[in-house]
């Protein structure tokens, strides 16, 4: 396969409810800065302020375009309610028809 997607991921807290989790993944899609969205209840554990911590998060996934990667990490860090927010971003290979679906 030499077709790709850009992989985005973060993590949003679990006090922001499903409805708005789902609102604020409609919105960065509806505004063209991914192609879609996948959002699961998670469970992290790590290390802040020097004590391992846990506790429950909603994973957030989107597939998005080499040209707007950019751009989506800079809209979900300028609305990030983190101090710190995990942000990796990712090329991973696809079907062709996934790709173009993707880009689109």
């Amino acid at each position: 396969m030499a077709d790709e997607v850009w992989v985005v991921q973060t993590t949003l807290p679990v006090e922001w409810l499903e409805p708005l989790v789902g609102e604020w993944c409609y919105n960065i899609i509806s505004q063209d800065l991914a192609a879609c969205a996948q959002r699961h209840s998670i469970t992290s554990m790590f290390k802040w302020e020097d004590e391992v911590q846990s506790a429950e998060e909603w994973r957030i996934q989107f597939k998005t375009t080499f040209s707007k990667k950019d751009h989506l990490i800079s809209k979900i860090t300028s609305e990030h309610p983190y101090d710190v927010p995990m942000i990796i971003a990712f090329a991973a290979e696809t079907t062709s028809e996934y790709a173009e679906w993707a880009n689109s």
